[in-house]
């Protein structure tokens, strides 16, 4: 740490009135016992035009501004020079490589700089990623986003982000710019593995759990890209959106809608993308008269980095910088992260009359009562004890694991492969000796790699050779001869498969295909060959293609990017410790040609046919495995769906129960999934939308009767007025083990 850090980190220290935040003072706004709107419009009385501004603008630490002379570092007279006596409403990411302890140490000296060295002393906010757990270096790495999404468990999300939140919070951060709430109705798209899948209820679920957990620990966040930005043609990143109202509505707002009405969010963070030609940044429909006109939204608007910015250098929407920055304001963004760029420019817009300084109030006021209502005039710094507590905290890294455990999911199980009882086991796979951790993850994690895991669960009563076998991308076929060596003395063979973060996706990196890349399936193949048992584990973020081998093989297990203890994990599933209990929340297509194909979609005027695949169904989604999928070591039965009643009124809830049995001989838990189909509508509805789902643990040879009730308003659909709407009429409730396979029953609406 250099020597202006460590001397404003002292001052702050030895303050300990600083602790206790700033005390009433005479000033209206400074008064903790005032209503927080009064204390809103007195300090933003007080404010010149200059100090408004920079309330929507944000510092990015170290790289960037003019004013940081090297890229990574930055001193504290750096910091308060840049920040100056007019003060800074947010600084993105300023503590990313700096570990816990100096974390919290830099937040508390920058935040020193804005309260106490600026003229009005209003705090900052100071924000950074979580999307699977805090991004300052050394903090525990959770299961990506698809990953968790896998267990089909919002109580335990809200666990893991309560976590998070208060290793976020501990580190000095105020707010994160996470969850992803796109739909990932397309997963060519480089960041798929950041979403909860394709399901906009189920994403709705696990978003306003995130949101829920991190919230308690007093920390902000700002969902991302609202809106659609991950459904471009061809699943290609921020590309104009041509939907309709409608769909937009009922698939891609769903998530977003629930974070603001029933998580209470605070922030939401604009997309890259544009909607019918308007960029999301700059969408008054989208911004004002969506999101706080009719959610109800009260919150403030960030940015994606460099937003503002993309308005001219992408979309040509606008001629300069400063047209960018008036046109985002007057729509309703607040924010432009995550440097100060375009948004500094608003005083001289507001010279030349492209808008006014009462406008760009109502920006600010937003800043302010937000910083208002998180406290931080009254608690602006951060006890460091609470960091050294919670550092490398046992029981975050047993939630670690838990949660990976529940996220694999089983595929495939022939001749009962799994769980493996064999003396020699062979790992192979490029993926195999590495703790993939995906997108947004911190750096310095002790991660688990599936090798390492698969040592710790079967070292003693198993020899276990090793060999890399081959890379996720290229051409070099050289460790073939090794892997196919070690595959011939071994009983089983374990390849562990998959992709990369920024190597085989991520951001920026869309893909076109989506089978392993470079020779893994090549390699697959030839070990396939050689005639043991053969389970392919793929350790990735995305939905992968397996025709050319899928029916060579014994297993299959998907474990998408699982967190530090994702090795661990893995070998608890393969050995039987853990039953696996995860199921799929985006559907595997037969080959890359068939997306987009998602479990949501409106029927065909006609009935086409795949004529490639031969003689299949006449259906136009022919799926490897669809949504809602994953096996168990045991079974379930599905019997004795009851509806209470088959003919309802409208307004009235739908009541049923179902009984599940374990016929197996292992102690399970079963995800139940509910659909409901609208079987007649006027405007054509999917065949199945997930309404309700329940984790339920199921004792071998027992049976758990299920209850479930569903409220009227899931009966609805969107009218021509875009209003919520019951139409009289037929529909069917499909309760089952996955979106495929399960119990129907009908009932009337009258």
């Amino acid at each position: 740490m250099n020597k202006s850090i460590v001397a404003l980190c002292v001052g702050v220290c030895c303050s300990t009135s600083l602790w206790t935040g700033t005390s009433p003072g005479t000033l209206p706004y400074k008064n903790s016992q005032l209503p927080i709107e009064q204390r809103v419009e007195d300090l933003l009385g007080r404010m010149t035009l200059e100090e408004k501004v920079f309330q929507l603008c944000a510092l990015r630490l170290g790289e960037g501004d003019e004013i940081f002379q090297s890229s990574g570092n930055y001193t504290m007279e750096e910091v308060q020079k840049a920040i100056g006596e007019r003060g800074i409403g947010h600084i993105s990411c300023p503590t990313t490589d700096k570990g816990a302890e100096r974390s919290v140490k830099i937040s508390n000296a920058i935040q020193k700089v804005a309260v106490e060295k600026t003229r009005l002393g209003i705090p900052v906010f100071i924000n950074d990623e979580a999307l699977h757990g805090s991004k300052v270096a050394g903090s525990t790495s959770y299961p990506q986003s698809i990953a968790l999404s896998s267990t089909w468990d919002p109580e335990l999300m809200e666990k893991v982000s309560d976590a998070i939140g208060q290793e976020t919070h501990s580190k000095g951060i105020h707010m994160v710019l996470s969850p992803t709430l796109d739909l990932a109705r397309d997963p060519r798209h480089g960041r798929m593995e950041e979403t909860y899948g394709e399901d906009p209820y189920l994403a709705s679920r696990f978003g306003v759990a995130f949101i829920k957990g991190l919230q308690k620990n007093g920390v902000l966040c700002a969902p991302k890209h609202f809106v659609a930005n991950f459904v471009g043609e061809g699943g290609r990143d921020s590309g104009n959106i041509p939907f309709s109202e409608r769909e937009l509505r009922e698939l891609h707002m769903m998530p977003y809608e629930a974070a603001v009405k029933e998580a209470g969010v605070k922030s939401m963070m604009a997309a890259y993308n544009a909607i019918d030609g308007v960029s999301c940044s700059a969408n008054y429909w989208l911004l004002i008269e969506v999101l706080r006109n009719d959610w109800g939204f009260n919150g403030f608007v960030v940015s994606d980095w460099s937003g503002v910015n993309h308005l001219r250098e992408a979309h040509r929407a606008a001629e300069t910088w400063e047209d960018a920055a008036v046109m985002c304001a007057k729509a309703g963004l607040d924010v432009d992260l995550p440097r100060v760029r375009s948004f500094a420019m608003l005083p001289q817009a507001v010279q030349k009359g492209k808008i006014t300084e009462e406008e760009i109030e109502t920006n600010v006021r937003r800043i302010l009562r937000a910083k208002f209502e998180a406290g931080l005039f009254e608690h602006p710094y951060i006890e460091e004890k609470d960091t050294k507590k919670l550092e490398d905290a046992p029981q975050f890294r047993a939630l670690a694991r838990q949660a990976a455990e529940k996220s694999i999911i089983l595929l495939k199980n022939n001749r009962n492969v799994l769980p493996l009882s064999y003396k020699k086991i062979a790992v192979i796979g490029p993926n195999a000796d590495v703790c993939q951790l995906g997108g947004y993850s911190a750096t310095g994690v002790k991660g688990v790699s599936p090798l390492e895991g698969i040592r710790n669960a079967f070292g003693k009563q198993a020899v276990i050779s090793y060999a890399k076998g081959c890379k996720l991308t290229g051409t070099d076929k050289s460790g073939f001869a090794e892997a196919k060596k070690i595959a011939s003395l071994a009983d089983v063979c374990v390849l562990v498969m998959g992709g990369e973060w920024l190597t085989t996706g991520g951001e920026t990196m869309d893909r076109s295909d989506l089978s392993l890349m470079g020779v893994q399936e090549e390699l697959i193949q030839e070990i396939a060959q050689i005639g043991k048992p053969v389970v392919v584990v793929l350790v990735d973020g995305r939905p992968v293609t397996m025709q050319k081998w899928v029916d060579k093989v014994d297993g299959i297990v998907m474990m998408f990017f699982a967190g530090e203890e994702g090795g661990n994990a893995l070998a608890d599933v393969l050995s039987g410790r853990v039953n696996p209990s995860g199921k799929l929340t985006v559907t595997f297509p037969l080959q890359t040609g068939d997306l987009p194909m998602c479990l949501y979609h409106r029927p065909y005027g006609r009935e086409g046919r795949h004529v490639e695949y031969g003689n299949l169904p006449a259906s136009r989604y022919v799926y490897q495995f669809p949504f809602g999928y994953g096996l168990s070591y045991t079974t379930y039965q599905y019997k004795n769906l009851k509806l209470a009643k088959k003919n309802l009124a409208k307004g009235e809830e739908v009541r049923f129960s179902v009984d599940i049995t374990n016929t197996g001989k292992v102690d399970g838990e079963e995800i139940v999934q509910v659909y409901l189909t609208d079987l007649f509508c006027r405007i054509s509805q999917s065949e199945k939308k997930l309404k309700a789902f329940r984790k339920v643990s199921v004792p071998a040879g027992e049976t758990k009767t299920v209850h479930f009730t569903l409220p009227a308003s899931d009966l609805a659909f969107l009218n021509e007025k875009l209003e919520p709407e019951v139409e009289t009429g037929e529909f069917a409730v499909f309760v089952g083990t996955n979106s495929q396979e399960g119990l129907t029953d009908k009932f009337r609406v009258e």
